[in-house]
């Protein structure tokens, strides 16, 4: 067996060890002196000096060690006095029951179960020696002490690994919920942060872009020399400076994943750092990339990081496939995976189940179709029990020169 920590079971199991053994040897001293046998005294010198090298050993625990040269010489000096008792008295194989219990515990398997069955002949063979004659019971005893010994380690030890399986599980559980806890505060962070980038651009920065468009008109229209023309300038620059400001909060709040490099890496990295038992994911681009406005960019990416978040902790798929593609007229983005699947129909809302709103903590299939449907796409889901499932999103490709004099 392996060495196993000092916990309270196991140091009373060690207490109830050496007590058996004292008074097993003092059993020994005792029958000897009383049955005033001739060699009593050399029963009770080996006697003695079993008992000292148990105690040093018992104190040294910290070097005699299971799996230790030291634990073995130590093992080896025990047995070697017990046999020397042996040979003295018949009462000392009753020594044998403790001895089992080292031996289990300081040698391997391969190598314990031989030196118990070793240990118990000895036993017997002592037994037969001494009383001249066979009886049943002296076969009985030290077998049945061998059995025992080896069913209680062994179910020991297989205690001993239910009970470390589930301490790791316990780990593992309480580690998932701190993780969870933090990607739900990150994730409501960042859902804010992109609240209020889209209510910015949405509201602020084109009301100020409009008001400088008229203004512009304005300034174009009245004569050069018109007492109102530096106003409406100073207006107009005013209405660009803060555009300029409205616009540099936009970038600030968007996903730091699309802070460093385009939409495609940023994906890629969502793959990279994805990680679930047995899945592996994989990223595509299809067509010619061409730049997208922050809200596109966003909403791609935010679909996919919630459809690849309900496979990792639902599907229980293997595989999953992420492809941002680039048409004439539109980019699309497809998540697939070979997980278990669901029924969409099924699910009040579609919010049930793989892609659903109690899936991934909020981001369900309700916010993901408004989020489409605000940048005039559209978003699919086609799943069934048993054959994964495929989130799709289409967005039109916008206007360039209209978003640039956005």
């Amino acid at each position: 067996m392996d060495s196993r920590s000092h916990t309270h079971v196991t140091a009373a199991l060690r207490l109830c060890l050496h007590a058996l053994l004292a008074g097993l040897l003092a059993l020994v001293v005792v029958r000897a002196m009383g049955e005033g046998a001739p060699d009593t005294a050399a029963v009770v010198t080996v006697t003695l000096l079993t008992a000292v090298l148990y105690a040093a050993g018992a104190a040294r625990s910290s070097s005699v060690q299971p799996g230790t040269s030291a634990g073995a010489w130590w093992l080896g000096g025990l047995w070697a006095l017990w046999a020397v008792l042996l040979v003295l008295s018949p009462d000392a194989l009753w020594v044998a029951f403790p001895l089992y219990f080292l031996q289990l515990h300081f040698l391997p398997m391969r190598w314990a179960l031989p030196a118990v069955v070793v240990t118990a002949a000895a036993a017997i063979t002592s037994f037969a020696v001494h009383r001249q004659e066979i009886e049943p019971g002296a076969f009985i005893g030290p077998l049945i002490g061998a059995a025992v010994a080896v069913a209680t380690v062994l179910g020991y030890d297989a205690l001993f690994r239910e009970s470390e399986r589930r301490r790791e599980l316990i780990v593992e559980l309480v580690a998932t919920r701190a993780d969870l806890a933090e990607a739900e505060r990150t994730a409501g962070t960042l859902a804010e942060r992109e609240r209020l980038a889209r209510e910015i651009h949405d509201t602020l920065a084109q009301g100020l872009s409009s008001i400088q468009l008229l203004l512009r008109a304005a300034e174009r229209s009245l004569p050069e020399n018109a007492p109102a023309a530096p106003h409406v300038r100073a207006a107009r620059e005013a209405a660009q400076a803060n555009l300029a400001e409205a616009r540099s909060f936009v970038r600030a709040l968007t996903p730091p994943d699309l802070e460093h490099g385009s939409l495609a890496a940023a994906l890629e990295r969502l793959c990279a750092r994805t990680t679930a038992p047995e899945l592996t994911v994989r990223f595509a681009v299809s067509g010619t990339p061409v730049e997208l406005p922050t809200p596109y960019e966003v909403a791609l990416l935010r679909t996919a990081q919630s459809a690849l978040a309900n496979t990792v902790r639902h599907a229980e798929a293997r595989r999953a496939e992420i492809t941002l593609s680039f048409m004439d007229t539109s980019v699309a983005l497809d998540v697939v995976d070979d997980g278990r699947g669901f029924d969409p129909s099924g699910a009040p809302g579609h919010e049930r189940g793989e892609g659903g709103e109690g899936g991934d903590g909020g981001f369900g299939l309700p916010a993901m179709r408004a989020r489409a449907g605000s940048l005039g796409g559209a978003l699919s889901v086609e799943s069934a029990p048993g054959q994964g499932t495929a989130v799709a999103l289409t967005l039109p490709l916008p206007d360039t020169e209209g978003e640039r004099a956005a």
